[in-house]
């Protein structure tokens, strides 16, 4: 290698979505609205769950850790690009970039192991109701969650590591609106087979388990709702699975096209238009799909603002 090439880079330039500038205002609008409303109807979750003595149960517990991670998960690139925008600087320091993809790397894992367990709880609640109480005790409950800690923590710390073994050299230009490993991993000079080995063998690893989890779980769901003789009470219920699917769907789906697409598809802006649906669009849309159709949520959310009038 050109000892020339192998310098100590400082700093990244985000290059967004577009470089054209009457198109900042609506981009820097659009997200900040989209950031506020997940930030927002997140924490509503969050504080009906733990106001209400009634949402004090397993499928509630787990429904305000992964409000809390949306929330993390967001807070990690969208607070930076408004940043970039507002200010007209698209650099972002080596060390920010790193940092930036390490707690990135943390929620999104977070977010795939929470899919996981909440499908594993409804799974426990419909097909087995007798032994739910009992299976999903309280102790099993904070044990899941530290476990999903724990893994997503170990998989985020070891792209982390993988990243920081590699040099860069004058490209330095991300197409992208924050730093995405694939994205950085193709700036590098030196050598990334490895680097592409762990990122696929991951991405391909995790979303193949989970994917495997949710559809078992959620099949046996839908075989359950069958026996139901309510045809009310089977509409309700297809109708909330299929809502479930189609967050998971839409949050894996575009995870694994980025993450498992040819290098060529990566470099160009679609990848980070479909980045920004599981990155922004999802966490938005979970607090709608998960709790503001749940009579529970509303109930809680009433006596909530109730007390805030009195």
């Amino acid at each position: 290698m050109d000892p020339g090439n192998d310098t100590r880079i400082s700093e990244f330039f985000l290059l967004g979505f577009s470089k054209e500038p009457e198109l900042q205002p609506l981009i820097f609008g659009l997200f900040l609205s989209m950031y506020l409303i997940t930030v927002f109807g997140n924490l509503v979750i969050i504080l009906a769950t733990i106001s209400d003595p009634h949402l004090h149960t397993p499928m509630y517990f787990f429904l305000s850790n992964l409000s809390f991670v949306d929330i993390c998960f967001t807070s990690t690139t969208i607070p930076k690009m408004l940043m970039n925008i507002q200010t007209e600087n698209k650099v972002i320091t080596y060390e920010g970039c790193i940092t930036q993809m390490h707690f990135f790397m943390l929620f999104a894992g977070l977010d795939d192991f929470l899919l996981i367990v909440m499908a594993y709880d409804r799974f426990l609640a419909i097909c087995h109701p007798l032994h739910y109480t009992v299976i999903m005790n309280p102790q099993l409950c904070g044990l899941l969650v530290l476990v999903s800690w724990m893994m997503s923590a170990l998989n985020s710390l070891l792209h982390s590591l993988m990243a920081l073994r590699l040099s860069f050299c004058t490209e330095l230009e991300i197409p992208h609106f924050f730093c995405e490993i694939n994205q950085v991993v193709q700036l590098a000079c030196s050598d990334t087979f490895l680097n592409d080995l762990v990122m696929y063998f991951a991405a391909g690893m995790l979303g193949s388990i989970s994917l495997t989890g949710i559809f078992y779980s959620y099949s046996k769901i839908v075989s359950s709702i069958q026996g139901i003789s309510s045809a009310h009470g089977k509409y309700k219920a297809f109708s909330t699975c299929a809502s479930h699917l189609s967050v998971v769907s839409l949050f894996y789906c575009t995870m694994l096209g980025v993450y498992l697409s040819p290098d060529s598809a990566n470099s160009s802006h679609s990848s980070a238009t479909a980045s920004m649906m599981y990155t922004v669009v999802t966490p938005m849309l979970n607090p709608f799909i998960y709790s503001l159709r749940n009579k529970d949520i509303k109930r809680a959310l009433k006596r909530i603002t109730g007390m805030a009038v009195i």
